[in-house]
């Protein structure tokens, strides 16, 4: 009799980490609305920026996210069609981004510029934290996949908005 020899395999689970975010996921058409706030927040302070700022780094952040607003509003308006999700005001980032906006529309030079990067790291911190949580529990395929492309640019324009506002 021959014998068989066996081999012992352990099997070790891969756990990929994941980000944990503070928030949870708006509902589909409210999310729709944060993000075109969000849009419109950084197409106007943006805009702003580049005609009552001589800072070039506020005017080179401004280019940025005018770019990034553009791009994303485009992507926005395709996810957000394919998903059949009409847009929804969102009570909280809507008003609070047109106060922002009004107070920019008040101010010029160094003034202009505290008050901008503070506006941009606030805004870009919530914006951040929702589509974390939306590109992870978002209820709508096309919005998920939205916020998963947006996301790193998020990030990013999170990372300069805290330097800008003398953080890190």
């Amino acid at each position: 009799m021959i014998g068989i020899r066996r081999r012992s395999v352990l099997f070790v689970p891969l756990v990929v980490p994941t980000a944990a975010f503070a928030v949870d996921a708006l509902p589909d058409a409210r999310f729709v609305g944060f993000s075109q706030a969000v849009n419109d927040f950084d197409l106007g302070s943006g805009q702003m920026a580049l005609q009552r700022s001589a800072n070039e780094n506020i005017r080179g952040y401004a280019t940025r996210i005018i770019a990034d607003a553009n791009y994303d509003a485009s992507a926005l308006r395709l996810s957000s069609a394919e998903a059949g999700v009409s847009y929804a005001p969102d009570g909280s980032m809507g008003p609070r981004t047109q106060q922002l906006l009004a107070q920019l529309n008040t101010l010029q030079g160094p003034a202009f510029d505290t008050a901008f990067a503070q506006g941009q790291l606030a805004v870009q911190t919530d914006c951040e934290a929702q589509y974390g949580a939306y590109s992870q529990n978002g209820k709508s395929g096309p919005l998920r996949r939205f916020a998963q492309n947006a996301l790193p640019k998020a990030q990013g324009r999170l990372q300069l908005a805290r330097l800008l506002a003398g953080g890190r």
